[in-house]
């Protein structure tokens, strides 16, 4: 039976000035009417990969904010497996942005100023994420080809609302990634990941 991480805080640095979040991104997608956000997900999914990978390499916080479907005990580990080997709609798209070792899963990060959002619904879980952030001091970026909604109309109304009410960056990822490539890496990140290095999921 797979054993999940002792410790889900220590790969993360105690503050760091930006964290990305991928909200709702190992997502079954299985409900009526899912046609459109399935089509669209698979645009979004490639850009926010490489948003993630540009990350990761600055040293920037991966931070999932999942459902959990009434699926798991607090345990995301079980999302993940409940996606993936179930054979669900989400399939490919959780695969893509499967979450490594050093990846971070509580709703709020540490001691931030900036979050990053990325990831679906747009036009609910998205939009409300940054709602509450916003509420809370946050600045927002959210690269308009890495969120999705239920409609391009209903996408694009979202991301109209969260540039003009929430004042975020609504840039597209490509242009993101180049700032995120120009900023100094954390290098208290890796020296913290290589003393606390746990896999997500041990056999």
């Amino acid at each position: 039976m797979a054993k999940e991480s002792d410790d889900l805080h220590g790969m993360v640095p105690d503050s760091n000035d930006m964290a990305l979040l991928l909200i709702d991104v190992i997502n079954h997608l299985d409900f009526e009417g899912n046609e459109e956000i399935l089509k669209v997900v698979e645009q979004i999914g490639p850009h926010i990969a490489k948003l993630t990978q540009a990350a990761r390499k600055a040293g920037i916080p991966i931070v999932y904010v999942n459902d959990n479907f009434g699926k798991w005990k607090s345990d995301f580990h079980n999302v993940i497996e409940y996606v993936i080997n179930e054979n669900k709609p989400g399939k490919h798209f959780a695969q893509l942005l499967h979450p490594q070792e050093d990846d971070y899963f509580v709703l709020k990060p540490k001691h931030s100023e900036t979050l990053i959002l990325a990831g679906v619904a747009g036009n609910i879980c998205v939009l409300f994420t940054a709602n509450d952030a916003y509420m809370r001091n946050y600045k927002l970026i959210v690269p308009s080809d890495c969120i999705a909604s239920n409609t391009i109309e209903e996408n694009d109304t979202c991301l109209e609302q969260m540039k003009k009410l929430l004042k975020a960056d609504t840039r597209p990822s490509v242009d993101i990634i180049k700032e995120i490539e120009k900023m100094p890496k954390n290098k208290k990140s890796d020296e913290e990941r290589a003393k606390k290095r746990k896999k997500i999921v041990k056999p």
